[in-house]
């Protein structure tokens, strides 16, 4: 069996008749001066807390840089920002619940210290241009040092990407390779308008060094300028031929940049999967299941698609946005995706779009005119947007359309300064 058909049978195993959602969250860590907390003060505060908690710590290059309570897991990202990705379920109200005992925890021991939890797509003093993303530390980890020296090599906004942002990542469960592809593909075509809800800057006029004509989506631009081997929309997705084994070729073709094995982790540069298999650097006739799947996921990791196939589908367009907004957000896919109906209806109105460049264009047209950037069919993508929060209201329960309502005011309040 090849480790090609092994990573096919990996995303095939994600198949499931559950309509869960998993939310992840990315958080700034902040003083009142915008400051971000340092690593080992926030690595030796999730050592303490994780304990107290009876939690699994998790651990990177021998720092604990996170914890599992069953419920959720914590981690912490290249430049500290500090995630808490809460396990999938279908009631909302649960994550909501999770999230708020998460922040209980948290909120007074960051207060304490004259810190507190910031969301926002980028580190505010990047954003304004008070500071460089060259102000701000790595994590010293092993994986972000090799990344941070590739990515300058690669694309003009690693440093930012790695330093300074944040983003809200919602999964999505898919029932077959069918049920996959079709999710997928009405997911990335309507990813531009979700960009622009769910944008969440401080400065409605803030730009990007050398973009000053594109005022929108300032998160979004650093990733699609970061390597264009690793970003953007999923290569080949939307050809006639698109499941499972071809999303797999694209996972093992895909530069890792670092290769992390039995615990250590070395700079493999451009190689992909396949090359290291060739290369007799990855023995496959020596590789038992768990670390054939930590493989797998480590393959996956070095993706950075705006979504990703693993067992779910992870929805990456996002900003990082409070509980509230990111609550809404959830009620919202969860409306699209889950309802046959809509699901169908989106895949009809939007079946004209056949190449991923004409996502791409839209994506950059709210890129420079946000939510009055023309877009698909000669529609606004606020007329767009207004459409996508119609259909999910008629699908959703009573209790879900109260958090989608802080998806349409965001959405609204973001209109009006646009």
């Amino acid at each position: 069996m090849s480790f090609l058909k092994d990573i096919s049978d990996y995303i095939r195993s994600g198949e499931s008749s559950d309509e869960n959602l998993g939310l992840e969250v990315e958080h700034f860590i902040v003083n009142d001066e915008g400051v971000q907390m340092g690593f080992h003060e926030i690595s030796n505060l999730i050592d303490q807390v994780g304990r107290s908690l009876g939690a699994e710590i998790i651990y990177m290059d021998s720092y604990p840089v996170g914890y599992y309570t069953g419920e959720y897991s914590t981690s912490l990202e290249p430049a500290c920002q500090f995630e808490i990705s809460i396990n999938p379920y279908s009631d909302l109200e649960t994550i909501e619940n999770i999230y708020k005992e998460f922040r209980d925890i948290w909120d007074p021991i960051f207060f304490e210290r004259g810190y507190h939890f910031e969301t926002k797509g980028n580190l505010p003093l990047v954003e304004t241009g008070a500071i460089t993303p060259d102000d701000i530390p790595l994590s010293p980890k092993k994986r972000y040092k090799y990344m941070d020296a590739y990515f300058k090599r690669s694309g003009r906004y690693g440093k930012y990407m790695m330093r300074a942002s944040a983003s809200a990542q919602v999964s999505i469960d898919y029932s077959s390779e069918e049920d996959m592809v079709k999710k997928l593909s009405v997911l990335q075509k309507i990813s531009p308008i979700l960009m622009i809800m769910m944008e969440n800057k401080v400065d409605e006029y803030s730009t990007l060094p050398g973009v000053e004509d594109k005022p929108h989506l300032f998160r979004i631009q650093e990733w699609d300028d970061l390597d264009p081997e690793r970003t953007g929309f999923v290569p080949h997705s939307l050809e006639n031929d698109f499941g499972y084994d071809r999303m797999a070729d694209v996972i093992y073709h895909t530069p890792l940049i670092l290769l992390t094995d039995n615990g250590e982790t070395v700079n493999v540069g451009h190689q992909n999967a396949e090359e290291l298999v060739e290369n007799s650097i990855i023995y496959t006739d020596d590789l038992g299941e768990e670390r054939k799947k930590k493989l797998i996921e480590h393959f996956m990791s070095m993706g950075f698609f705006h979504f990703r196939v693993k067992k779910y589908i992870e929805v990456r367009v996002a900003d990082s946005v409070p509980i509230g907004k990111a609550l809404g957000y959830v009620a919202l896919l969860k409306g699209l995706v889950y309802s046959s109906e809509n699901l169908d209806q989106l895949e009809e109105e939007l079946s004209f779009i056949d190449e991923l460049n004409q996502i791409q264009q839209a994506v950059e047209a709210i890129e420079e005119y946000g939510f009055e950037a023309v877009i698909y069919e000669e529609k606004t993508a606020a007329e767009w947007a207004d459409h996508l929060i119609e259909l999910a209201q008629n699908a959703l329960t009573d209790s879900d359309k109260e958090y989608l309502k802080n998806v349409r005011a965001f959405w609204s309040y973001s209109k009006q300064a646009s």
